[in-house]
């Protein structure tokens, strides 16, 4: 886990193992295909297929791992007496050519994000005035507003596994790429609970 420090809030990066990602991705695939359950209406995407995944499934296959993160993100911030962490909820979006992430926040204290599926090419945008702007597919985080040494945006190009946790307040956007395929990642919301 390395704790980033763009701006105020510290953003954690690490990669999920193999078998978490696998697991997610035949659960995903299996759900999707015999489920028509979107849960896109509960969130603020315009993106039409998203799926929430099970609080059973979630116990079984994925806790321990994101707890763990979750743990190590805190541990780099200096964090202490923490009693329990839980996942309130964790949904996988579909993301694919002209689908969007408006500006938004999350629920509880933590929230995360992982990518499983990326299509090839997807960050790649025309020059615009001489300039290559990365911005296809990606992910902003925002804090505050511009000033003179201050950012106040940073951006992130995903890849395949990374796993981004970050307090729920930090505002995020998910900009539409250009090219056929699908975008894939998953995001969580989690509580910490303090021993007292």
């Amino acid at each position: 886990m390395k704790n980033l420090k763009p701006f105020g809030p510290t953003i954690g990066k690490t990669k999920i193992s193999k078998k978490f990602f696998d697991k997610l991705n035949k659960e995903f695939d299996k759900k999707s295909k015999f489920k028509k359950i979107d849960y896109s209406p509960k969130l603020a995407s315009q993106i039409q297929k998203e799926l929430k995944i099970s609080n059973q499934f979630i116990k079984k296959n994925l806790i321990s791992e994101l707890k763990t993160n979750i743990r190590k993100f805190l541990k780099n911030e200096k964090i202490k007496n923490i009693k329990d962490i839980k996942i309130l909820n964790l949904w996988v979006v579909r993301q694919f050519k002209g689908e969007y992430n408006p500006i938004h926040y999350h629920e509880g204290d933590l929230s995360g994000v992982g990518y499983l599926k990326l299509p090839k090419g997807m960050t790649k945008n025309k020059m615009v005035k001489n300039k290559k702007i990365k911005t296809n597919g990606t992910i902003d985080f925002i804090n505050g507003q511009k000033g003179f040494l201050s950012k106040s945006i940073y951006n992130v190009s995903p890849k395949i596994r990374d796993l981004l946790i970050f307090p729920n307040y930090l505002m995020h956007s998910v900009y539409p790429f250009n090219v056929e395929g699908e975008r894939r990642s998953f995001s969580f919301n989690a509580k910490i609970i303090f021993s007292k």
